[in-house]
């Protein structure tokens, strides 16, 4: 049943078959991560088409279009790697592409923000499906030995979707409508949903897990709940007040509850045990960090552009593509290595660059030229190709075939609260240090009316502008001390090269085999 490690080392490209479902899950993962970034820019546009002159929408209402939709993903991917153990990868990976595709056509169809932020939550309840099914397809089907070039494919999305989705999101704006930043999901879908249906393998599930009802009922919405006051924390400004801490505290309290009650059933909806798995849980503690300081750093940059130097949506979304031009030089290269050498000896490099990069920022002003900051961007990018999914191949490569879907649930949801959290504190932050000068606000606003410009004059306008992108600066010295706390844990990653699956992998519930998803 197990190969021979020369024939193990010598598969290790990646073949037909292989790159055929990596089309699939790309497909997918382009749709569910371009939509979390492209509906931010149509924010402004929701509260004039979907209110009107005598009843304009506010900003914190039409922003739960994201929240919504974070949320969504958020409570269904704690079922994700239950689902496939039970009906199997393919059947359930089909069924969240329809959801998702289904529930942009409905978002597109919309015509309250009421209703949209509701089909928001049916369009997130299968994206939020998509990305740890399609960790755990590619997983199955590359094999520990070429992992690292799988997760290099995997990345692509990962990256380019925050970076493509302003940009996209702008011109169908401005060339169409704020509908076909949903629509455009329809021949996407589509088209993935005949592919995967031809592409994947069949799956042979086996019924045998019951499912844990009441492990669903501590961690859906206690999770959902501990997102939703973070994700108010920018909107309210503080963490006292009662529609922050309320959902914090009973999310958490929550959480800590299916975390004492996991140990107990033989089949918990998390599987807390792949804990004694050494490198996922360091890779997990690595990723937790590294997400909360990059994702949250990431809004940052298009921000200063638009605030500070006043550029539109488009002009911001198109300065940011120096970062993605640098992670996509590193990320297959990164890919590969992580085959070659251990991960520990790739990870603490990305990392550095990533800290050599945002360090400049820490220093930007009002003035600062756009050649200065499109090299800081490059080369964050460049350390971000080389971070990310070595880390990712870290943790899943060691789990055995049984733990793969659970593992990279684990992962998902690690990311997915990371980088909410580290928005979260970006925001307070840079709102904070914009509301402590009293220019500030007024020169950002001086931007889109003329009429503040000429109340503030051109020196109250230059006083506020300049103290606005101190906020930024000192913002980003958050992150880049995140940046630095991070690589304390990147240091204990594996520096030895793992052939196989280690014997950590299982534990003793591997005597009751769960599916072979792919085979």
């Amino acid at each position: 049943m197990t190969d021979s490690p020369r024939s193990a080392a010598a598969d290790t490209k990646l073949d037909g078959a292989v790159l055929k479902v990596a089309g699939v899950v790309v497909l997918g993962a382009i749709m569910s991560i371009l939509d979390i970034t492209v509906v931010n820019v149509a924010l402004p546009t929701f509260q004039s088409e979907l209110g009107s002159p005598d009843d304009p929408i506010s900003y914190a209402h039409v922003a739960w279009t994201v929240t919504a939709y974070t949320l969504s993903l958020a409570t269904v991917i704690p079922l994700t790697g239950w689902a496939a153990d039970r009906f199997g990868t393919k059947r359930l990976y089909l069924i969240a592409l329809v959801l998702f595709t289904g529930g942009s056509v409905l978002c597109a169809a919309a015509d309250s923000i009421n209703m949209l932020i509701a089909y928001r939550v049916v369009q997130g309840l299968g994206g939020g499906m998509l990305m740890p099914l399609g960790m755990t397809i590619m997983t199955k089907a590359a094999g520990p030995q070429r992992m690292g070039r799988l997760m290099a494919i995997m990345g692509v999305p990962m990256l380019l979707g925050p970076i493509l989705g302003p940009i996209l999101g702008g011109w169908l704006i401005d060339v169409v409508t704020w509908h076909w930043i949903f629509l455009i999901n329809l021949p996407i879908g589509i088209i993935a949903l005949v592919y995967a249906f031809f592409a994947l393998p069949k799956d042979s599930p086996r019924r045998s897990e019951s499912f844990d009802f009441i492990g669903m009922l501590l961690m859906s919405p206690g999770l959902a709940l501990f997102l939703f006051g973070v994700s108010t924390i920018p909107e309210e400004g503080t963490m006292t007040a009662t529609r922050v801490w309320v959902p914090m505290v009973t999310g958490l309290v929550l959480i800590v509850a299916f975390v004492l009650y996991s140990f107990r059933p033989k089949h918990p909806l998390l599987d807390l045990r792949l804990f004694a798995n050494r490198d996922l849980a360091v890779s997990v503690i690595t990723m937790t960090l590294f997400g909360a300081a990059f994702f949250g750093g990431l809004l940052l940059v298009p921000t200063y552009f638009q605030q500070i130097r006043g550029e539109d949506t488009l002009t911001a979304g198109l300065l940011v593509a120096p970062q993605g031009l640098g992670a996509m030089l590193t990320m297959p290269i990164a890919g590969a290595l992580s085959d070659r050498f251990p991960v520990g000896r790739i990870v603490p490099v990305g990392l550095a660059l990533i800290a050599a990069g945002m360090f400049p920022l820490t220093q930007i002003d009002v003035d600062s030229s756009y050649g200065f900051l499109l090299s800081c961007l490059f080369v964050l990018g460049l350390g971000m190709g080389a971070t990310m999914m070595p880390l990712m191949t870290a943790a899943l490569r060691t789990l055995t075939d049984q733990k793969v879907a659970r593992g990279s649930t684990l992962l998902n949801i690690t990311q997915q609260i990371a980088s909410s959290i580290g928005v979260a504190i970006m925001s307070v932050l840079l709102t904070n240090g914009l509301t402590e000068s009293p220019l500030a606000e007024g020169a950002i606003a001086s931007r889109m009316d003329p009429r503040i410009a000429e109340q503030l004059g051109p020196e109250g306008v230059a006083a506020g502008l300049a103290d606005a992108a101190g906020a930024f600066a000192s913002t980003y010295w958050v992150a880049w001390g995140l940046i630095l706390a991070t690589l304390i844990p990147a240091l204990f990653l594996r520096k030895k090269k793992l052939e196989q699956p280690g014997p950590d992998a299982g534990d003793s519930d591997d005597k009751v085999k769960a599916p072979v998803l792919i085979h």
